[in-house]
């Protein structure tokens, strides 16, 4: 299974971006997929994860309201929509997925990884 995120970049304060993770994998739809990010000096964080069927979401707390969760299984692609950035939300972002299906937050039950898409947020 391999993923590839994509769509970081730079933005400023208040603004917007959406960030894609293409998957490869026959078993893509029944996969959870998660969104986690790691700023500089600190360990990685869980941000939002989402179940096969994306009926289930959850949220760390400093980002509900303002990111969304979403996925297309024909394309074997999720999303994280990301709204109101702040200085704070500045990160690579992984996404990840769990081929178990398992509804977790902690980074070591998700078993593959992409490589990370760097999001910058100039105050």
């Amino acid at each position: 299974v391999q993923l590839q995120a994509s769509g970081g970049g730079l933005v400023q304060a208040g603004g917007s971006l959406k960030l894609s993770c293409a998957t490869s994998g026959r078993a893509f739809n029944m996969y959870t997929m998660g969104w986690f990010r790691q700023a500089p000096g600190k360990e990685r964080e869980f941000v939002a994860r989402i179940n096969w069927s994306g009926a289930d979401t959850d949220y760390t707390d400093s980002v509900k309201g303002r990111f969304t969760i979403s996925r297309d299984n024909a394309k074997n692609t999720v999303y994280l929509q990301m709204n109101s950035l702040k200085p704070g939300d500045t990160a690579v972002y992984y996404c990840a997925a769990d081929a178990a299906g398992r509804l977790q937050t902690m980074a070591q039950y998700y078993n593959y990884w992409g490589q990370g898409t760097l999001v910058t947020v100039s105050s």
